[in-house]
């Protein structure tokens, strides 16, 4: 079997996350819940299709950057929609500012990609309160707006100017205010000022017009109602806002109450570091309705006494192969290892020093296929895993050096927001096994001459 060079270099673009309802991309996915402690994306699935398929849920999902958390979602989003339910998945950062939004922000997009996804669908929409709600905000943000002005903004063409009558796309309408918005501040400060006092309107308007309308139409269709599933909001970044409360805890604790009022299944990604906060618990019950968020670990390379984890890197073993040999048997594969790698204990290290992140795992073979062609070689390998060591070791100083050293002493972490910091940077990893949750030190970090003398001098 010969190895496809070109398809192989895409299939291990880290940029790219599978999307499983894609046939190409399916031939991709590992499952790895053996290893994860549990079938995580089942335990959502079986929330809303078995527990409550009539009522409306809130969950709420986690995990590091980068550990698989929009493949798995993607894996929700086909499995629902082959339940007969009607999905909507998208990535909040193609709409909103991680650095700066506000709830007003976020109600915004899920409106935009809700009332898209359903005309996609042929559900007849008529919103007039919210597009009047729309159109009062703009009128707010700009004065005076001529009629033709106001319907190149609303994205449609404009039908009877004489009379003032127009014809508006709502999804394009939303999306033309907040790509205005999220590119000048002066004016997304200038749009909250109008639209967070009118916060419950808001909501009420989207519930009332779209999405209890929708659910109606739907169930006429034969479908079992509606889920909105919104990734990446746990890439907001930790700075204060105008009042001084940092993002994530503004969005997801003070406004936790409003966020999942929506009238339908909600599934909501959120920074890991909230769930190690002071107001764990307060996340839970506002925003999670009493329900812990679901994490999505790493993939073990070791057990926790430091012994090998066996399944854990047969499976990142298959996943990096099966990059390069798709449509080849778990078994073929294996056999077809020195097509890829000069020897299987290359294969290994990379598997190893990725500690189970799988984007650093594909971030380090596509650095090693930018260097040189297949079969990749040990020497190109240590090339590009002292590279990505030396960016990662960049911004660790002593203070945090030593706080490492407790966690890999102690295989804990405590829920200070130096700690957090620790697992937003990724220094430092979680997993589960049959036990308990427990953390250690990125194997990236092991390979620095500073924890090198430190093993050293404690072991």
């Amino acid at each position: 079997m010969t190895l496809d060079f070109n398809r192989f270099c895409e299939a291990c673009n880290p940029t790219h996350s599978l999307m499983l309802g894609n046939s190409e991309d399916m031939r991709y996915y590992i499952d790895f819940a053996a290893v994860r402690g549990g079938k995580i994306i089942n335990i959502l699935k079986r929330t809303i299709t078995r527990v409550s398929p009539d009522k409306r849920t809130c969950q709420l999902f986690t995990g590091h950057i980068g550990c698989g958390k929009s493949t798995e979602l993607s894996r929700l989003q086909k499995e629902l929609t082959d339940e007969g339910f009607h999905v909507v998945y998208f990535e909040s950062t193609k709409d909103l500012d991680e650095m700066d939004l506000d709830l007003t922000d976020i109600m915004l997009a899920i409106a935009r990609r809700v009332t898209q996804s359903l005309e996609e669908g042929n559900i007849s929409l008529q919103p007039q309160g919210f597009k009047e709600f729309l159109k009062n905000s703009w009128n707010f943000l700009q004065t005076p707006v001529s009629l033709e002005a106001e319907g190149e903004i609303f994205g449609s063409k404009v039908k009877g100017n004489t009379d003032g009558n127009l014809e508006l796309s709502l999804p394009l309408g939303i999306a033309k205010i907040t790509a205005k918005t999220k590119s000048n501040p002066d004016l997304r400060s200038k749009l909250r000022q109008y639209m967070e006092p009118q916060a419950s309107k808001m909501l009420e308007l989207i519930n009332q017009e779209i999405i209890d309308v929708a659910i109606n139409q739907l169930k006429q269709r034969g479908k079992k109602g509606l889920v909105v599933i919104v990734d990446n909001l746990d890439r907001i970044v930790s700075r204060p806002n105008t009042a001084g409360i940092l993002l994530p805890e503004y969005i997801f604790i003070n406004r936790g109450d409003d966020l999942r009022k929506l009238n339908c299944h909600l599934v909501y990604t959120l920074p890991l570091g909230l769930i190690f906060g002071n107001e764990s618990e307060i996340l839970k019950n506002r925003l999670g309705g009493g329900v812990d968020p679901k994490v999505l670990p790493m993939v073990p390379v070791k057990n926790r006494d430091g012994s090998e984890c066996v399944e854990g890197m047969n499976l990142l073993r298959r996943m990096v192969m099966s990059r390069a040999f798709p449509d080849a048997s778990t078994e073929e594969q294996m056999t077809l290892i020195t097509e890829v790698f000069d020897s299987s204990e290359t294969l290994d290290e990379l598997c190893r020093v990725s500690g189970g992140h799988l984007r650093n795992l594909m971030g380090m073979l596509f650095g090693c296929l930018q260097q040189d062609d297949p079969p990749i070689s040990q020497d190109v390998l240590r090339s590009v895993i002292r590279s990505s060591r030396d960016t990662l070791n960049r911004g660790i100083d002593n203070d945090e050096w030593e706080l490492l050293f407790k966690v890999v002493k102690e295989q804990t972490i405590k829920g200070d927001k130096e700690y957090q910091d620790l697992l937003r940077n990724l220094w430092v990893f979680e997993y589960v096994d049959n036990e308990r949750i427990w953390f250690a030190l990125n194997p990236l970090l092991m390979e620095t001459d500073k924890f090198k003398l430190w093993q050293q001098q404690n072991f």
